[in-house]
């Protein structure tokens, strides 16, 4: 395991690699983020690094934060993650996590919160097909059978059906740094990431082998 970063959605673009190739990148800005804690095994039963992300104003932290984040000397932050790790020696409280811990060509597993797209039918949620447009067709965005009438006489759970959909924590493995930009903290990470423009983003190197 190794220590991430947590990030901040800008927007997509395209930029063109050595051989004159477009690609689609999202920019993120990443960090800088701050070690707010260190635990080990003594003293948590694990080891782990804890960064907070994104300084807001002081009356946004309840006492309790103000208390902890006080042991570091950070200012507010909003959010705090937690990287497991073998060794935390090489950290210390209060040291500065920036984009500098990424190399262009390096793989990073990116998580975030997809787009909620509120109450959604079969056609957008599953990409089902719609019935006939006829005007005496009665189908045209309904769902049809959802299962036999004697048996099994019910609806299996899991069925495909309208519902609520996106704004669920989704993780795209295994995207490429394209590049890196260590003045601003940029990421330039190839293809698309979950979340809108100004969505909260954990940026990880992969830890998976194999496919």
């Amino acid at each position: 395991m190794s220590v991430g970063i947590l990030g901040t959605k800008l927007g997509m673009t395209q930029v063109f690699d050595e051989e004159g190739r477009a690609l689609p990148v999202t920019v993120v800005q990443a960090g800088p983020c701050r070690v707010t804690q260190i635990k080990t095994k003594q003293t948590d039963g694990y080891s782990a690094v804890q960064l907070g992300y994104h300084e807001v104003k002081e009356k946004a932290v309840n006492k309790p934060e103000k208390g902890h984040l006080a042991k570091s000397e950070a200012p507010p932050l909003r959010h705090l993650r937690e990287y497991r790790l073998d060794n935390t020696d090489e950290f210390q409280l209060g040291q500065v996590i920036n984009a500098e811990i990424f190399s262009a060509g390096q793989l990073v597993d990116v998580s975030g919160n997809t787009i909620g797209r509120g109450f959604a039918g079969y056609q957008k949620r599953h990409n089902f097909k719609r019935g006939p447009m006829a005007h005496g067709s009665k189908n045209h965005r309904l769902p049809g059978s959802t299962g036999a009438g004697t048996t099994p006489g019910r609806t299996f759970p899991g069925k495909k059906m309208a519902g609520r959909y996106g704004g669920k924590r989704q993780t795209i493995r295994k995207l490429q740094v394209v590049r890196v930009d260590t003045e601003r903290n940029l990421l330039i990470i190839k293809g698309a990431v979950p979340g809108k423009p100004g969505a909260l983003l954990n940026i990880a190197p992969t830890n998976k082998v194999g496919r």
